[in-house]
């Protein structure tokens, strides 16, 4: 967690357990309202919670939504206001309990595992809800929702309205705690919490509003036919997930090839990557965009394996131009030979041409390698400061002066120190 992002963590979380301590109280002092139907909702949070992805990885993209079944059942019991056509009256306060003592007990394997209980992951589901809830339940339990919309279409399209903005909600709190956690630009990430809706955000969305229409009519009987579309999705999210971190992984030994054989210096692709992905989120790039961008800057080095003498510490950016271009197409050759999307093949192989023919991630890998080389390779004593000089003496031909300026934001924030990479999923397709 960084230290400008320590302060909305920490109301975020302390919003979350005043509204904790409330619904609990509440209940326990009153009692639980309509019980058979707070504990069917109650089993299905926890499975939606057991069934969750098991380590989140270290980006926005990983930790978006990792239990959709169980936000999906904690929405719809935050929007339910009858069961078999009978009125519910179990309030915001116990629909923040009922959530949250779900949730509790379904991330005790992870405790007893050792990860913990995600907090933030927490928080962000009893804010999400309470705000469902005290939309939707203070008017259908006065009647004045019965008597104005009734429970037609018109119920279920100021459903789909009422979750549209709790799924708003929900962005705007992850893009802030991610923000805090990582320190990246707020307005990109909220960004990329936004594209999201349209993909598991409408499937949990779509799933609450199922639900709790369905539960008004048929009963309980309802939530398993509902919730099992969504289970078997969630499942199979977990199966892809794996496959790509397998993926991400090969990428990365494959990347360190260049090191064993001692063309580069140790860590170089790593720390290339990890800082031209800080860029790229700077310069507002899109999750996917950011994916080939890690790829490309891990295997930008790899067409080095084809010189028969090694460049003294790997530094490329001393090289002639021709000598650069001809190890960036050999480089772009091996990459499509592992099997890489074509985009990551392309970024590759075009790292050595002038940067205004470049795509965007060529140039920013390009900036990143040459500042790496400069600052830390033994022909260029002087640190950061005067490698990003050398930079910006060259932005007229070499490097593109957004991408230059871009980096010097991300040093300066960093202290000089390369960020974790942001995203390590490949979207499908």
């Amino acid at each position: 967690m960084t230290a400008a992002g320590a302060p909305a963590v920490l109301l975020v979380r302390a919003a979350a357990a005043v509204l904790t301590a409330a619904g609990l109280g509440w209940t326990l002092w009153h009692g639980v309202a309509e019980p058979g139907t707070a504990l069917a909702f109650a089993v299905l949070i926890t499975v939606g919670e057991l069934a969750r992805r098991d380590r989140p990885g270290p980006g926005p993209a990983e930790n978006r939504q990792p239990a959709p079944l169980g936000a999906a059942g904690a929405l719809a019991y935050a929007l339910l206001g009858q069961n078999a056509g009978q009125p519910t009256h179990h309030g915001v306060l116990q629909t923040v309990a009922v959530v949250v003592a779900a949730a509790l007990v379904g991330v005790v394997p992870q405790v007893a595992a050792g990860r913990g209980p995600a907090l933030d992951h927490l928080a962000r589901r009893v804010l999400t809800v309470a705000f469902a809830a005290a939309c939707f339940q203070p008017l259908s339990n006065s009647g004045r929702l019965d008597e104005g919309i009734g429970q037609g279409p018109l119920m279920a399209v100021f459903l789909v309205l009422l979750l549209g903005l709790s799924a708003l909600c929900d962005a705007v709190l992850a893009a802030a705690l991610a923000g805090a956690r990582t320190g990246w630009p707020y307005g990109p990430l909220l960004r990329d919490e936004l594209r999201a809706l349209p993909g598991i955000g409408s499937a949990i969305c779509a799933t609450g509003v199922v639900m709790s229409l369905g539960v008004a009519v048929a009963g309980l009987w309802a939530l398993p036919v509902f919730c099992v579309p969504l289970l078997l999705t969630q499942l199979s999210f977990r199966r892809i997930s794996a496959v790509r971190t397998t993926y991400r992984q090969t990428i990365t030994s494959l990347a360190r090839a260049t090191e064993i054989a001692g063309y580069t210096r140790p860590g170089h692709a790593r720390r290339v990557a990890a800082l031209s992905c800080a860029v790229g989120r700077e310069l507002g790039l899109t999750e996917r965009e950011l994916t080939v961008l890690e790829y490309a800057a891990l295997m930008h080095d790899i067409g080095q394996l084809s010189l028969v003498d090694p460049v003294p510490s790997g530094a490329t950016a001393a090289l002639p131009a021709a000598e650069r271009e001809r190890i960036a197409r050999l480089g772009g050759e091996v990459a499509r030979q592992t099997g890489v999307p074509a985009e990551v093949a392309v970024v590759v192989e075009r790292q050595a041409d002038p940067y205004r023919e470049q795509p965007v991630a060529a140039r920013i890998v390009r900036a990143v390698n040459a500042y790496d080389d400069l600052a830390g390779g033994s022909p260029y004593p002087g640190g950061s400061l005067a490698a990003l000089e050398q930079l910006r003496l060259a932005t007229a031909h070499e490097y593109q002066p957004e991408v230059v300026e871009c980096l010097a934001r991300v040093l300066q924030r960093d202290g000089g120190r390369s960020r974790p990479a942001g995203v390590t999923a490949f979207p499908a397709g």
